[in-house]
């Protein structure tokens, strides 16, 4: 199988062919970690006759290594659940980066978090008890997709299972520890960015994301 994917929806097509047991399940809703993952949650769950929502998520960037994340949030019917990789941070602040960027780092990133709740509809869905799927479009730390999952956790979701087109082996397994299943199609031995393993990858705006989602 090529372990390229045309697009974030292709991708969402080929993860559902692996989640067939889930396939019009009772009790199953689909998550898409915004904004990159709610294209191929869209995909999973229209494939897998799911209902389908969202969650809100922010990486924690290292100033001057954004794409390296110390933590996560994530925002979960009315409150923001924070992860942080601290073993990360801790060698981050010896290597001399000041906790004061660190900090507008997270102010920054909680103000878009909150600037999506009101735009995003589909982050409100009820998990109690309920098996959830939380879908991304690639899994490179794993930071913001830990954060999602103690977000629905914290909201009583019964099974949580984290699924992704591709994703590093340390992501996979740092995720594999705080839910009960991780499907990744694609563990490359030489992780790159995610988008290296996408023909077509294009940055998302809220009105695509929010176009997904209300499809």
């Amino acid at each position: 199988m090529d372990m390229r994917f045309e697009d974030r929806t292709e991708a969402g097509e080929r993860l559902a062919a692996v989640l067939t047991q889930f396939r019009e399940r009772p009790g199953t809703v689909v998550l898409g970690l915004a904004r990159g993952g709610i294209p191929v949650a869209a995909a999973a769950a229209k494939a897998l006759y799911l209902p389908l929502g969202a969650v809100l998520v922010r990486k924690l960037g290292i100033p001057g290594h954004e794409e390296t994340a110390y933590g996560a949030l994530a925002w979960a019917r009315g409150r923001t659940v924070r992860l942080l990789n601290k073993p990360l941070l801790d060698r981050v602040l010896e290597h001399g980066v000041r906790r004061e960027l660190l900090d507008e780092v997270e102010k920054r990133e909680r103000g878009e978090l909150l600037r999506r709740v009101d735009l995003y509809p589909g982050t409100e869905h009820g998990v109690s008890g309920k098996t959830v799927l939380l879908i991304d479009d690639g899994l490179a730390t794993g930071a913001t997709m830990r954060a999602a999952v103690e977000a629905v956790r914290e909201g009583g979701a019964g099974t949580v299972v984290a699924a992704a087109p591709v994703g590093s082996i340390e992501a996979e397994a740092s995720v594999e520890r705080v839910c009960d299943a991780v499907m990744c199609l694609h563990l490359p031995g030489k992780f790159r960015a995610v988008g290296s393993f996408y023909r077509h990858f294009e940055q998302l705006t809220d009105d695509d994301a929010i176009r997904f989602l209300k499809q």
